[in-house]
């Protein structure tokens, strides 16, 4: 439609394809809950008046809300494609993402970001990229490519690049280092935002992540944190991911005063939670359910992103707006019945429309280079104590503990009685033959081993075991599958999930995934893991960005003082 005629259907001169009438609408710019009508015209919303219409339909008093917004997501933890992840969220009400191909970046550098651009096409959601800041994040690992601010340049100004994603590499920033600066220039340059990533970062060293442009920041665990940040004028999301759960800690700061500078994000999800929680829509149920006001915790989905990224199209009801909606019943508990996206109705009762189309697959190439015949986890015994990464139940921090280690013809063991188990990360890009080796505990396991081709940010490949012939069987499956989880006992394959697209997603759907997902975290509990989602805790035992201790292929890292340290010689 032209603009004229736009103007037209907006006058009631004419038709609109679609009105819906009876409805009870959220108004996100007033906080109130007003009746009325919603017209709709090339996907765009004309008004809020009775008209014309080619097609009515009488919502018979339900509630529509602007469609959900995830301000900060990873697409590849969903274990899906682009087009499995928009079938699994799309019911639930999240009609856009700001999705950051950090991960897929890390392992295919260019071709990954334009891997993603190109799913991206044709879904039956609005999905927006953030450029990867930190690829790698950093200088202590290895990873699949090294992208430049020369190397981003050509997408920055692409109308679906969004922001430039979360500048992991504070230190980088607070530090001025020249090649992490020539990013953020170029994203102020091209009028984009630039999202943060600072967890913990407090005082004058704030001050100066602030000033280099950082804007935002979904890492916050804390009220006190939150609020340093909010009063220095950051925008906070606040992540209710698979590994991280941070919104009953953070609800505290979220009220009508701060609402249009908070925005709610999952960041990573594994298939289980998108399957049985949801996306956006369960941190607003959630929000609710703890006396958060229903129109402020849909805002904070909506207008409140919408608002941060300058997408002036999207995240409320009004004239010039995308008709992306949500219908639903119970104000107080809320669930989507009805999903448009761009005045389509794409999903209904929790399932998407069997006639909406799915994009062709597209290939990707096998990204494992690993010498198999080479794999060796011993650890030589150079002492009685030794760094062990300690796991925060709920959270992706780690403690950095000493403990007392079990040895046996100058070889460390594991210690399933003290639950010391030993770990390693394996480089699977360039055939380095870098395998980082350390100890960890929380995990549980008293027989087997957990091996992953996740394993935030680089995606090596990631083991955790009790013996290391298990711990051998585990990698070299993952290897011969192109990638993927393996669980092993006893050196016997018990139970994996492919995911040959980058070894990090697979094209079935999300449910599929699901039902084998459950079965390996099934077998996990069955050999000891206490655990709810080991493998979503072993993905971020290599980020070195997340205090305070981490490993990577190569070593330990202790990421307070962002410096690789030994196994066994610290301060006592």
């Amino acid at each position: 439609m032209t603009l004229t005629e736009k103007i037209r259907v907006a006058r009631g001169k004419s038709p609109s394809d679609l009105l819906l009438t009876n409805a009870r609408i959220v108004n996100v710019f007033t906080g109130e809950i007003e009746d009325g009508n919603i017209a709709v015209s090339d996907g765009m919303i004309v008004g809020t008046k009775p008209c014309p219409a080619v097609e009515t339909i009488d919502l018979k008093g339900r509630y529509v809300s602007p469609g959900l917004i995830d301000a900060h997501v990873h697409i590849e933890s969903s274990m899906a494609d682009i087009t499995g992840f928009a079938r699994a969220v799309v019911p639930h009400g999240t009609t856009t993402v700001v999705a950051d191909p950090h991960e897929i970046a890390n392992v295919l550098g260019i071709k990954g970001i334009e891997y993603m651009l190109q799913t991206s096409k044709n879904q039956p959601m609005t999905i927006y990229l953030g450029l990867p800041s930190c690829v790698p994040a950093t200088d202590l690992e290895t990873s699949g490519a090294r992208l430049s601010a020369e190397d981003l340049a050509p997408f920055m100004n692409l109308k679906n690049v969004a922001v430039l994603g979360e500048m992991m590499n504070f230190p980088g920033v607070i530090h001025g280092d020249p090649v992490v600066l020539s990013k953020m220039e170029m994203a102020r340059k091209a009028g984009k935002r630039i999202d943060g990533h600072s967890p913990g970062l407090t005082g004058h060293d704030l001050n100066a992540y602030l000033v280099a442009g950082a804007a935002s920041d979904h890492e916050c665990t804390t009220e006190k944190e939150a609020w340093e940040k909010l009063s220095a004028g950051m925008f906070i999301m606040i992540r209710e991911g698979t590994g991280a759960r941070n919104l009953h800690d953070l609800l505290p700061v979220l009220n009508l005063r701060t609402a249009s500078r908070i925005m709610w994000c999952t960041d990573d999800r594994h298939p289980r939670e998108l399957v049985h929680e949801g996306s956006i829509d369960s941190m607003v149920r959630e929000a609710v359910r703890c006396g958060v006001d229903p129109v402020t915790a849909i805002r904070t989905g909506t207008l409140s992103p919408a608002d941060y990224f300058g997408f002036h199209h999207l995240g409320a009801i009004a004239p010039g707006r995308l008709a992306n909606l949500v219908v639903f019943s119970d104000l107080q508990h809320f669930c989507a019945e009805m999903v448009y996206h761009q005045g389509k109705l794409v999903a209904k009762d929790g399932e998407m429309l069997p006639e909406i189309p799915k994009p062709a697959a597209i290939a990707v190439e096998n990204s494992m280079n690993v010498d198999i015949f080479a794999l060796d986890f011993k650890i030589p015994c150079k002492g009685k104590r030794a760094r062990v990464i300690e796991i925060v139940p709920g959270q992706i921090v780690t403690r950095q503990v000493v403990k007392e280690i079990s040895c046996k013809d100058g070889s460390v063991l594991a210690d399933t009685d003290e639950d010391i188990l030993k770990m390693a990360v394996v480089e699977r890009h360039t055939g380095s033959g870098n395998i980082g080796k350390g100890l960890v505990s929380g995990f549980g396991l008293k027989t087997g081993a957990l091996a992953s081709s996740v394993a935030h940010d680089s995606h090596n490949i990631i083991v955790v075991g009790t013996q290391d012939s298990d711990m051998k069987s585990a990698v070299e499956q993952v290897i011969k599958m192109g990638g993927g989880l393996a669980v092993v006992d006893g050196d016997q394959i018990v139970e994996t999930l492919p995911l040959p697209v980058a070894g990090l997603m697979s094209s079935k759907p999300v449910k599929t995934i699901q039902k084998q997902m459950d079965k390996l975290l099934n077998i996990s509990h069955n050999i000891g893991c206490r655990l709810d989602d080991p493998f979503m805790i072993l993905s971020f035992l290599a980020l070195p960005v997340i205090p305070e201790l981490k490993l990577t292929d190569k070593g330990l890292v202790d990421v307070t003082a962002f410096k690789l340290v030994s196994l066994f010689s610290f301060r006592h």
